[in-house]
């Protein structure tokens, strides 16, 4: 086991002991710390020629999603979620069966709240604010998630997969905001990012993360000016945390896979030209 995972784990256990203040930082950290390393390869993965047309596409819709969750989280809230586990769903098990891409899909958004559907609903509830309606459909959320968790434990279990068995542990026993943020990391986030790197064609982490410092910083800077800004609403700070990781994460879902198709595509279009 490396030491990062120990590290993980070992902050994870204390954190999931601990009160809402210091899971709430724990997530913090770990999503917007560590998490959205990988999407700060974004810029560097498009075409040189489509560069600026995507950063201000990019700005655009994270400017639209801050508007949104602003204005009307109740919408935004199960919009946002939908998305996140159809782009965790593929990019989790690209080569996996519609099946498999459900599991991971749905197992990131819903294992959570098989085993803590009250806190998994109270956190839903601060998010999308007194007008939201997702915490309704708490049952149904935790029958697909125990489902799918369950699904993942037995991929995990197939194919010997440590770090599959332990994000799916986490996501179904840990805390939410804790599971969430261990099964993300584990799942999603860390091999992203070494699959980031390696495409890249930098030859250690710590180099990707030195080419990434600037789009790194600005991530930083919007998600702390979110999570100020939605205090005033929720002064738990949980509705700015969602806000903030939606702002940041729903372009690099949404705006990203479009500049690399068109990338794809040009390249294919000149080697056939050729």
């Amino acid at each position: 086991m490396s030491r990062g995972i120990v590290v993980l784990a070992t902050a994870a256990a204390a954190a999931a002991a601990a009160p809402l203040p210091v899971q709430l930082t724990f997530a913090i950290v770990g999503l917007g710390g560590v998490g959205m390393v990988h999407g700060a390869g974004d810029l560097a993965v498009v075409a040189p020629a489509w560069r600026r047309t995507f950063v201000i596409v990019y700005g655009v819709v994270s400017l639209a999603t801050l508007l949104w969750w602003t204005a009307d989280p109740a919408m935004a809230l199960p919009a946002f979620l939908v998305a996140s586990a159809i782009h965790f769903g593929i990019e989790n098990a690209p080569k996996g069966g519609i099946g498999e891409r459900f599991a991971h899909g749905a197992g990131l958004i819903a294992a959570p709240a098989a085993l803590h559907s009250a806190d998994y609903a109270a956190l839903l509830h601060a998010a999308g604010g007194q007008a939201s309606t997702i915490t309704g459909y708490g049952p149904l959320l935790a029958g697909v998630g125990g489902l799918a968790g369950m699904a993942l434990l037995l991929l995990a279990s197939t194919r010997r997969d440590a770090r599959l068995a332990g994000g799916a542990c986490a996501l179904l026993v840990l805390p939410p905001l804790i599971g969430f943020t261990v099964g993300f990391l584990l799942l999603h986030a860390l091999p992203q990012t070494d699959m980031r790197r390696d495409r890249l064609g930098h030859t250690s982490t710590i180099a990707y993360l030195r080419a990434v410092t600037p789009i790194m910083a600005a991530a930083f800077v919007l998600g702390g000016v979110t999570i100020l800004l939605l205090s005033r609403f929720d002064p738990s700070g949980v509705r700015g945390l969602f806000a903030g990781i939606a702002a940041l994460a729903m372009p690099h879902l949404l705006v990203t896979p479009f500049f690399e198709q068109r990338g794809r595509e040009t390249r294919l279009a000149l080697a056939g030209g050729e």
